[in-house]
């Protein structure tokens, strides 16, 4: 009792309708929420940090402000090499990263002083003096130089900060 596939009543067959790419599958929603939650997260921390490197400008011209005040009632050069030195050092642990300012010594640290501003002057000009004195016995500063050249350094770095963060 063999039938004959031709006579038996079969349908063609049916392919199934196009698939809609609508609604996505839960891989493709859950990759989208990391997305936008990783975006986010950049967002925050490059804000926050703009915000930072904003106020260590203010705080920076604040602290020099006082180095130039203390300068002013006790005289002593020597203290006033030592507390620029620190300031800027600070300063450039802050603003650049911490791996390539904080080991720096001699004319490499003066180099790195050297970037914001035009010119060499703390390798070669009054900026020097932030190197030489701390070894010196009685160091002769020029502080009428040296004052306005770390001023100047400050609001150079913090302009690029702030011209960074627009």
């Amino acid at each position: 009792m063999t039938t004959d596939p031709l006579q038996l009543p079969l349908r063609d067959i049916h392919l199934p309708g196009p698939v809609s790419w609508w609604p996505p599958a839960p891989g493709w929603w859950i990759l989208s929420a990391l997305i936008i939650l990783t975006l986010a997260g950049v967002a925050w921390y490059y804000r926050r940090r703009m915000r930072y490197l904003r106020s260590t400008g203010y705080l920076a011209r604040q602290q020099l402000q006082s180095v130039k005040d203390d300068f002013s009632r006790h005289g002593d050069e020597l203290r006033l090499v030592r507390e620029l030195s620190a300031l800027l050092r600070q300063i450039c642990v802050t603003v650049y990263p911490r791996t390539e300012a904080a080991s720096l010594i001699g004319k490499d640290w003066l180099a790195l002083l050297d970037r914001p501003v035009n010119g060499e002057p703390f390798s070669k000009g009054a900026g020097r003096i932030l190197v030489e004195a701390p070894y010196q016995q009685h160091p002769v500063i020029d502080a009428d130089a040296l004052l306005p050249l770390c001023q100047a350094w400050i609001e150079a770095v913090t302009r690029d900060n702030r011209q960074a963060t627009r």
